[in-house]
Order: structure tokens, then C-alpha cells, then sequence
């Protein structure tokens, strides 16, 4: 068999696995009431809400049904404020006020003032959200 011919050895080869970690996260699951705020773009239309629970290390961030695909994209860069906030280690009920105390424009969206608000429960605070 001429060297043209061979199989790559490397394709040959059991694959070697490794188990890596991503970023720093809040959990996405809350036990009991969940305090949030509302995030509205320039033009005051609501784009989504960030949520927390303290019990449980939970936060995070909820898009309302029927917005446009830029309304939508938005909503990245405040899941990026969620996982900068658990890097610094933040509680869940901190970051909510850090963000009610921030002013600066977030891909031309804001948290709306005055909107801190608590639902009974994850689920209740989802389906509200989802008009339900």
C-alpha cells in the first residue's frame, strides 16, 4: 500500500473527551417568589425581563412574545450583564438593584424605572410574561 493510499493515523484514534466548564451562570430554576425588573428599548417597548431569586442562586432573562428580530438580539447583551455579575459574585437581589441604579444605554435599551416588581413563582412570573 502506498503512502497516498493510508488512512490519516489520527483518524484511527479513540477520541479523548474532555468535560470543560463554561462560564459562570445563575441557576435558571427558582423555588418560591422571584423579584424582576422590566427592560424597554429607546422607543419604550418593552424588550424583556431580568428575574431573580436569592434563595436558590437564580436569575435570569425572559423576551415577551411577537418582538422583531432586533428586539430579540438585543436581549444578549443583558444575558452578558447576568453572566458578569455571577463572575463578580453578585447575589441575584444585587445585581436587580445594580441594574435599577445603572443608567447607561445597553444596545439602545434600559432597565424602565420604577419597575422592580415580585411574583409569586417562576411559572406565574413566565406565564404573565407570556401573556397567559
Amino acid at each position: 500500500m502506498t503512502s497516498e493510499n493510508r488512512p490519516n493515523p489520527r483518524f484511527e484514534e479513540d477520541m479523548q473527551l474532555k468535560r470543560v466548564a463554561g462560564p459562570p451562570r445563575y441557576n435558571r430554576v427558582a423555588q418560591g417568589p422571584v423579584r424582576y425588573v422590566r427592560v424597554a428599548d429607546s422607543d419604550g417597548v418593552v424588550i424583556g425581563y431580568v428575574w431573580a431569586n436569592d434563595e436558590g442562586d437564580a436569575a435570569g432573562w425572559v423576551t415577551p412574545q411577537g418582538l422583531g428580530a432586533a428586539a430579540i438580539n438585543a436581549g444578549a447583551a443583558w444575558l452578558r450583564k447576568l453572566r458578569d455579575a455571577k463572575s463578580r459574585g453578585i447575589a441575584p437581589s444585587a445585581l436587580l438593584a445594580e441594574l435599577l441604579r445603572d443608567t447607561s444605554d445597553i444596545k439602545g435599551s434600559g432597565v424602565v424605572a420604577g419597575s422592580l416588581a415580585e411574583a409569586p413563582s417562576l411559572a406565574e412570573f413566565k406565564e404573565m410574561v407570556s401573556g397567559g
